[in-house]
């Protein structure tokens, strides 16, 4: 008996994330934006000083670089976020946010490589993966409910409230994979090249141990960097690395 329980679990669990995959683009990014408000406290908190309008502004200028000529989903409304922390990261959230922490800043060493991290990102918002990695029966209900046109009344508000978004996992292998040659589309379009794209992912490796791929959501970093090689090889690389800002490299100052 126990035996065939988790063998329906592991069924249903399998179903609700292929159907979440479908589903996901039928969801507002209204709808994502309502959701990433009950969890807004836990989000970064962005810095405030001239330095900190500077780096916003100029992300937001390397955004639609990157973006070239992509159509945007409708309803999105992309927003890349500074913030001061001195953790090494960035990361993409509900409701079209990306943040971007000094710390991340602090160990980059070009343009072209900070234009990986936010193509990275902003692949994995256009590809809906936020709102594919929360819960997946939430997903799924949420887009029924957006079908039903229940979306756009309270009843959708009622079940943000009763289902919660606390089930916010990362994101998978896949959803990692896709992301990174997504980003390094955007990098060729932008630069002509992908130089720099790898030092990201060389990061990582000085940064922690990695454990073995099956134990982890993300691939080995130096599949990573081959699959950039590769990449490369496969295309021409012409233009030359471009240096960061000199404000980018400043240290945030406390307070």
């Amino acid at each position: 008996l126990c035996t065939a329980l988790a063998g329906a679990l592991a069924v249903l669990l399998f179903s609700l994330s292929l159907a979440a995959q479908k589903l996901a683009p039928l969801i507002p990014f209204s709808m994502e934006n309502r959701l990433v408000e009950q969890f807004s406290s836990s989000l970064p908190a962005q810095a405030e000083s001239e330095r900190a309008d500077k780096i916003e502004a100029y992300l937001g200028e390397l955004t639609k670089a990157l973006l070239g000529n992509h159509t945007l989903p409708e309803g999105l409304e992309l927003q890349v976020h500074y913030s001061g922390s001195p953790m090494i990261n960035a990361f993409a959230t509900l409701g079209g946010r990306v943040y971007v922490m000094d710390g991340l800043l602090q160990e980059l060493d070009s343009e072209n490589a900070l234009a990986m991290v936010v193509a990275h990102e902003l692949a994995h918002i256009l590809n809906r993966d936020p709102i594919v990695a929360m819960g997946r029966g939430l997903t799924v209900s949420l887009a029924l409910a957006s079908l039903t046109g229940l979306g756009n009344t309270g009843a959708a508000d009622w079940l943000i409230q009763q289902l919660g978004v606390a089930t916010i996992s990362g994101f998978t292998r896949e959803q990692e994979r896709a992301a990174d040659a997504m980003a390094l589309e955007m990098l060729q379009a932008h630069y002509g090249n992908v130089q720099g794209a790898e030092r990201i992912f060389s990061l990582f490796e000085e940064q922690r141990s990695e454990p073995p791929e099956i134990l982890s959501t993300h691939p080995l970093s130096r599949k990573r960097i081959a699959a950039v090689r590769e990449f490369a090889e496969q295309h021409p690389q012409r233009g030359e690395v471009k240096p960061l800002p000199d404000f980018l490299l400043e240290q945030e100052r406390a307070g």
